[in-house]
């Protein structure tokens, strides 16, 4: 929401919101901007001059590790794009040591969610057949005696590729099999159930991560597992004040023109000028700052409206 005025009236979110600090920008594609954070070079750096001379030059080693984040750029590209078609917001990827990040923010509905987290692990399934048309390419034209180099990189993408998607399909929140997993649940549970499951489906699961950390003693699994179980543990905050949410008294002669559903009642609308929480039903402005609003966001089902089009007409009765 940019602008000093004609702003939509923001639903509070909990959930991580888009920042790219310590970053700079790479390129924008189909709006969709691309950043890389300044730790991701040391690392290169690192796992680059570690890694085991499977080449005859080192410079495959390179190519092998900028592979391995176009690999992770295209799946984030999937999510970012699947979030667009639902009618969702998705305008930033940041790229760092551990992976990426596709800051989206589909509408609150277990459809659009599904689509939007599913598409990511869809690419690198898409990908898997590629490699496997290319390998057998590699064999009909005998790559690994004519150019053993193109043939233990296309060997290793390939794995790259299929470890990627393995990881991401783990029915740990918020991997993208934990956000699948919550999506499906969403159906029978609802939005705050379904969220409270896979939190706690995650934080079991978190144990497994911190058991594998150990074992192997990888410092690069022991950050998952605590980036694992800071998400875990924000996904049951923002479950309990969904559940709050839910059990709101609503605001009469109000609705959603989309879905009809009644506005909750409470500070549950956030500025985007001062960052402020505030019922936009109850004052039709921020309090704290003054910003006005001509658009509000429905809670229930992520769709903007003009304020005038939330005003129920006589005689009908919205759904609570």
């Amino acid at each position: 929401m940019t602008g000093p005025c004609r702003r939509a009236g923001g639903w509070y979110d909990s959930r991580m919101t888009p920042s790219h600090q310590g970053s700079f920008r790479l390129f924008q594609f189909s709006g969709i901007n691309v950043y890389l954070h300044w730790s991701w070079f040391l690392v290169a750096m690192l796992e680059i001059s570690s890694r085991s001379s499977r080449y005859s030059s080192p410079v495959w080693n390179l190519v092998e590790y900028l592979t391995l984040f176009g690999l992770v750029l295209l799946h984030e590209f999937g999510h970012a794009l699947a979030c667009r078609q639902v009618g969702g917001r998705a305008d930033l990827i940041v790229l760092w040591p551990l992976g990426g990040v596709a800051y989206v923010s589909p509408p609150p509905r277990p459809g659009a969610t599904l689509w939007s987290i599913a598409a990511g692990p869809l690419v690198n399934v898409a990908l898997f057949v590629l490699f496997g048309l290319v390998a057998i390419l590699d064999q009909r034209w005998g790559w690994a005696t004519v150019n053993p180099n193109a043939h233990a990189f296309l060997r290793d993408a390939a794995l790259m590729n299929l470890g990627l998607l393995i990881f991401n399909i783990l029915p740990i929140y918020p991997l993208d099999g934990g956000q699948i997993l919550r999506s499906l649940l969403w159906f029978p549970l609802g939005r705050a159930r379904s969220l409270l499951a896979a939190s706690v489906v995650g934080l079991l699961g978190v144990g497994l991560v911190i058991a594998v950390a150990v074992l192997q003693q990888s410092i690069w699994m022991g950050l998952i597992a605590g980036f694992i179980l800071l998400n875990c543990w924000g996904g049951l905050q923002e479950a309990r004040s969904l559940a709050r949410i839910a059990a709101a008294p609503r605001h009469e002669g109000f609705a959603c023109p989309a879905c009809q559903t009644a506005p909750p009642v409470g500070a549950l609308w956030r500025c985007g000028q001062c960052r402020q929480s505030f019922d936009i039903f109850a004052t039709g402005h921020c309090p704290h700052c003054g910003a006005q609003y001509d658009v509000i966001n429905c809670p229930e089902c992520g769709r903007a409206h003009p304020i005038s089009a939330w005003v129920v007409p006589p005689g009908a009765s919205p759904s609570g």
